[in-house]
């Protein structure tokens, strides 16, 4: 069967946030063969593209993507090696882990993202990062080749991946997990943590800022700064974990960027820290 090329789509049905303009085309993919025809779609056009998962830790431009938006479902599961498509839900998967007994990605459960994204933004939490428990990836480059790379060859840090600086796609990730007795008791304290000290009803990116490298966490120097509570238009600082930014409704994509920069400037005003964003601004730029 062809692909289902969509037009005028919105980013916005694709977002966290709830917020981004129109997409020029839109294809949601299942199969790595899927994804093969989409980037020859994008190829043969000569447009960008954009691979989506969860559409967590990003925000879309009010002006929308001219190019071609993939929507990655490819969600295969191979439970004998710990293999799994890149449009797996992560958080799903740190609960069924910790569910068999294995532990290393107790800290996925309530992380809104696919594998794929997961590994791209080298999610983590609890102190726990997704490189420590990745084994190998299987890459897709835009031009056709396939290629699995071991974790040792790979270079991670803090919410970076080799993965942003390359062109292409992962098809899907290995990970190398432990046998423990209280992987579950642990993935459970964590998801109830979560949603006592989350926004998670509220349309939101999730943590906006990375934090520095020592001291008080970016939440903790928002918190300190008086911000909790401060709106912009339609986006507001959380009140209940103040590195949120949550969409209460008609949020523009320049109200988040008017509110992440009056945050930055205070919080350095206040503490003297410099705070960076960690998510991805995307449809900014003359794409």
């Amino acid at each position: 069967m062809p692909l289902q090329i969509e037009s005028n789509r919105s980013l916005s049905e694709f977002s966290t946030f709830g917020i981004g303009g129109s997409i020029r085309y839109f294809v949601q993919v299942s199969t790595i063969v899927e994804m093969e025809e989409a980037f020859h779609f994008a190829n043969g056009k000569r447009i960008p593209y954009l691979v989506l998962g969860k559409g967590s830790n990003c925000l879309f431009s009010d002006r929308g993507f001219s190019g071609l938006v993939i929507l990655n479902k490819i969600d295969f599961s191979s439970w004998d090696t710990l293999t799994f498509g890149s449009g797996y839900n992560f958080s799903l998967l740190g609960v069924q882990t910790a569910r068999k007994g294995l532990s290393g990605l107790e800290f996925a459960s309530g992380i809104p993202a696919t594998v794929g994204g997961a590994v791209f933004m080298n999610a983590g939490a609890n102190g726990k990062e997704t490189c420590e428990v990745l084994k190998s990836v299987l890459f897709l480059h835009e031009d056709g080749r396939k290629e699995e790379m071991r974790r040792e060859d790979l270079s991670f840090s803090y919410r970076t991946s080799p993965f942003q600086k390359m062109r292409g796609a992962i098809l899907s990730a290995a990970f190398a997990l432990i046998s423990k007795e209280t992987a579950r008791k642990s993935q459970l304290e964590i998801i109830d943590y979560r949603m006592k000290t989350q926004p998670y009803k509220d349309k939101s990116a999730g943590c906006v800022f990375r934090n520095p490298g020592k001291g008080l966490s970016s939440g903790a120097l928002i918190d300190q700064s008086g911000l909790k509570g401060f709106s912009i238009g339609g986006a507001k600082v959380s009140e209940m974990h103040a590195n949120f930014i949550v969409n209460t409704g008609n949020a523009k994509a320049q109200d988040v960027l008017d509110l992440i920069e009056h945050v930055q400037k205070k919080v350095f005003e206040k503490t003297g820290e410099h705070i960076e964003p960690e998510i991805r601004l995307i449809g900014f730029d003359a794409s």
